[in-house]
């Protein structure tokens, strides 16, 4: 018996051809990538090593942590950090409003404020609230109060409006740019069913708009608990000005700012982490699906790694 061969195929008559030789792939090395992490990694090394053979007592840090007059400053800072925030915010929608208001006088009035304290620095600002009893002698609020302003003008209401009208003003133009982010066409569709201005801002353009206003104010908000360390200069006692008077006091100037610099990484942190949670909670209605925060990915890559290959969980 015969069998015909495939000259193509070099089997037997009939055989399919068989399919093309599996492509072995071999990565691009990127040699450029080492290199530069191990001179990243040897920078870093060199830094703790210098700060290490300093002349700083790092035993004194700890000693102080937790010290009440640290942790008061420390509440402080939160409630002027707090307490501005607010300011700004309900100053910032209203100036934004009034920027995009059709009467020239409010428009024009709210643009002289952005202008005004956009323009000048924070400290300046602040240095001036705390001086304007050369101008004002006493503040006249007819019946219900009068005093001189020595002793109206507080360091805590001086930080206050310093930080806070200061606040407004950028406040002012991130709402400014969230509210011109929603099309004119749901503004359009409110008014056609009858509703007001108002209740258009309230109910259609503002909710929408919180999706652009939100990461922009966190980031304020982040600055603004830094920037609490200028109001010092009037005498306010936060948390950098107590780490002052510890330094000076113990004789440990130097590890004091690096306790306040601990202190302020830390309370950023947490902010920065509210303020991934609310962008999160704003962003639902942007996206299908959102994407994973951090604790369910860790989950997910431990369920994964627990699931035995080749089968189901």
């Amino acid at each position: 018996m015969t069998v015909d061969i495939d000259k193509t195929t070099g089997g037997p008559a009939g055989t399919p051809p068989a399919g093309p030789e599996a492509i072995k792939a071999i990565p691009v090395r990127h040699y450029g990538r080492y290199v530069s992490a191990v001179v990243a990694i040897a920078l870093l090394a060199a830094v703790v090593y210098a700060f290490s053979q300093g002349k700083i007592n790092w035993g004194a840090i700890p000693d102080y942590f937790f010290d009440d007059r640290i942790l008061t400053g420390m509440g402080k800072t939160l409630l002027i950090t707090v307490l501005a925030m607010l300011i700004g915010v309900v100053g910032g929608i209203l100036l934004a409003v009034m920027r995009l208001s059709k009467n020239p006088v409010t428009s024009s009035i709210s643009w002289f404020y952005i202008w005004f304290f956009r323009g000048t620095p924070v400290l300046v600002q602040l240095v001036v609230w705390f001086n304007l009893g050369l101008v004002f002698e006493y503040i006249n609020l007819g019946p219900f109060y009068r005093d001189e302003w020595s002793d109206f003008m507080t360091p805590f209401l001086t930080a206050l409006l310093g930080l806070g009208l200061n606040e407004a003003a950028y406040m002012a133009e991130i709402c400014r740019a969230g509210l011109l982010a929603v099309d004119e066409g749901q503004t359009e569709a409110a008014h056609a069913l009858g509703m007001s201005h108002a209740r258009t801002l309230r109910r259609i353009v503002v909710p929408q708009a919180m999706r652009v206003i939100v990461p922009p104010t966190g980031n304020e908000v982040i600055n603004m608990l830094k920037t609490t360390s200028l109001v010092s200069v009037v005498q306010y006692a936060e948390l950098f000005r107590v780490a002052q008077d510890i330094g000076q006091t113990s004789g440990s100037p130097a590890e004091m700012l690096f306790l306040a610099a601990a202190w302020y990484l830390l309370l950023t942190s947490l902010f920065s982490i509210g303020q991934y949670y609310l962008e999160r909670y704003y962003a639902r209605g942007s996206s299908r699906q959102l994407p994973a925060t951090p604790w369910q990915k860790v989950k997910a890559n431990m369920i994964s790694l627990g699931r035995p290959k080749g089968g189901m969980a």
